[in-house]
């Protein structure tokens, strides 16, 4: 079987929201609970962190919950998750991004098995370009040679910076895009963790709905019935790519 391997990006010096990694609900950091939903899916989980000095507490948080990291360019990111790749020997690698704390890893399981069924080296499988799923929810899973070549023939600071343009723009010409999409269409929620908006409802969900131990549906249907949850970050406009 291919070796497969989750890369999580991770850092603390976040503009918009330092150290939010680390922010808590019920006593326990954000970082923390993003894990644990990976650990349903049956691949090893890469912290992948910066070089830049201010990552010591990412790597002290990996030991202390015998969590695998690696540290590389803060910048080139694609760099990063390149070199990371190469050194666990990947065939496959899932990207997702630590600011998903109550990322679904059903939903990535469930992925990565009918990427498998495809058996095709030049397959992008994601939930993120054909949106259906809330923002917080992202996966991208693609092949060592997808990533290999992004990293040799990559050029703009905002494919090296976001890591995967380069493949789902297709601009090795060799790229078959597959979406994971579903029905009802719920890309108008945010549950992801970028601002004080969304810290304030990822602590709520947590704290009085146990959201930790929920699927992506049951989130989905907390927030379609409270609509005060979902206007506490409506207004948050998500970075571009």
């Amino acid at each position: 079987m291919p070796k497969t391997i989750i890369i999580t990006q991770a850092r603390v010096n976040s503009s918009r929201l330092p150290n939010k990694i680390f922010l808590e609900a019920n006593s326990k950091p954000f970082l923390g609970y993003h894990l644990q939903r990976l650990s349903k899916v049956a691949a090893s989980i890469i912290v992948a962190t910066t070089n830049n000095g201010s990552e010591q507490t990412i790597l002290d948080f990996c030991v202390e919950n015998d969590v695998q990291s690696f540290r590389g360019s803060e910048t080139n990111v694609l760099e990063r998750f390149y070199d990371c790749a190469t050194q666990a020997k990947a065939d496959v690698i899932i990207r997702v991004t630590s600011d998903c704390p109550l990322i679904d890893g059903d939903i990535i399981a469930r992925g990565l098995k009918q990427y498998q069924s495809l058996n095709d080296k030049n397959v992008y499988y994601s939930n993120v370009i054909n949106r259906t799923y809330p923002r917080g929810m992202d996966y991208e899973i693609f092949s060592f040679k997808l990533l290999e070549d992004a990293f040799k023939n990559a050029t703009t600071d905002s494919d090296k910076e976001h890591v995967t343009p380069y493949i789902w723009n297709n601009r090795s010409g060799t790229v078959k895009i597959v979406d994971d999409t579903k029905e009802p269409n719920h890309s108008n929620f945010r549950i992801t963790l970028d601002t004080a908006e969304d810290f304030q409802l990822l602590k709520t969900l947590i704290e009085n709905y146990n959201a930790q131990e929920l699927s992506c549906a049951q989130i989905e249907d907390i927030l379609e019935s409270h609509q005060d949850l979902t206007a506490l970050n409506a207004s948050v406009e998500q970075k571009k790519v």
